[in-house]
């Protein structure tokens, strides 16, 4: 799950959707509350949204299983909300429990309840940054203490990215980082497309508005202006259950999202 820049924590949080809430019910998860629950069945009266959550999700295993093959063993999970179901270090330390994973996220309340979650793991923590903000992202202590960025990490912009809007530059935003990460680095990349099923795709939209966190659908061009200066691996920039897919159901839900894993290239000279 990843939780929108734009969340701001009220003393209302408990009587209005909350979409890291929101994204953990989807998921399976128990942190979240009756107005969550409400909100996400009423919504998926119209739409699939829980197959959709769940289909990016089983991408982001996938990735991370290669990653770690690879020989990463540092995440960095940007716009992460809480570490749910199938979240970033229990795939990663499972395959190696020596991997680390530094989650990020702006939203204080879930900063919080995270990282009463993750105390008990010394591998794995959270920061309170906006990603939007490299500079305090890099510069957060769970980062320094945990991730060393003078050598290969994988950064994770797994459904965050549509809820940049354009204003925020997001192809600038993800060039920022990777213009500060080692070479060899890789980067999982996932983003909301309306190219396949654009119905569909409207109503996802009209939903998220009304919890006051907005989306953006891009095309796949604009995805692949985000993933310059890496070298994807197969199958490159195709609908995430399509990426190294594990015979999802078809539903309509598994083509609104496209997903791609790239490497850093050589820095030149």
């Amino acid at each position: 799950m990843q939780n929108p820049p734009r969340w701001v924590s009220t003393n209302g949080d408990v009587e209005r959707p909350n979409v890291a809430r929101l994204y953990d019910y989807y998921l399976g998860g128990a942190h979240n509350f009756a107005v969550d629950r409400e909100f996400a069945d009423r919504s998926m009266n119209e739409i699939p949204t829980a197959a959709m959550v769940q289909h990016t999700r089983s991408f982001l295993r996938r990735a991370v299983r290669l990653c770690v093959a690879q020989g990463i063993r540092q995440f960095l999970d940007l716009g992460s909300g809480i570490p749910t179901a199938g979240n970033v270090h229990e795939v990663a330390q499972r395959a190696d429990p020596a991997c680390r994973v530094v989650y990020v996220d702006n939203e204080p309340a879930t900063v919080a309840h995270s990282r009463t979650m993750l105390r008990d793991n010394a591998g794995a923590a959270i920061a309170e940054a906006d990603i939007r903000d490299v500079g305090a992202v890099l510069d957060a202590p769970e980062v320094r203490e945990l991730l060393d960025l003078t050598r290969p990490v994988a950064v994770l912009m797994v459904a965050i990215l549509p809820y940049l809007a354009d204003e925020d530059r997001p192809v600038e935003l993800v060039r920022r980082y990777r213009d500060v990460l080692a070479d060899g680095s890789y980067l999982v990349i996932s983003h909301l497309t309306a190219d396949e099923q654009p119905e569909l795709v409207r109503k996802v939209v009209g939903v998220a508005a009304e919890t006051d966190s907005p989306i953006v659908a891009r095309s796949k061009s604009d995805v692949e202006a985000m993933l310059e200066g890496f070298d994807l691996l197969d199958p490159g920039l195709v609908l995430a259950t399509k990426w190294r897919g594990e015979g999802e159901p078809e539903s309509g839900a598994e083509a609104v999202t496209y997903g791609a894993v790239g490497v850093k290239r050589p820095t030149a000279g």
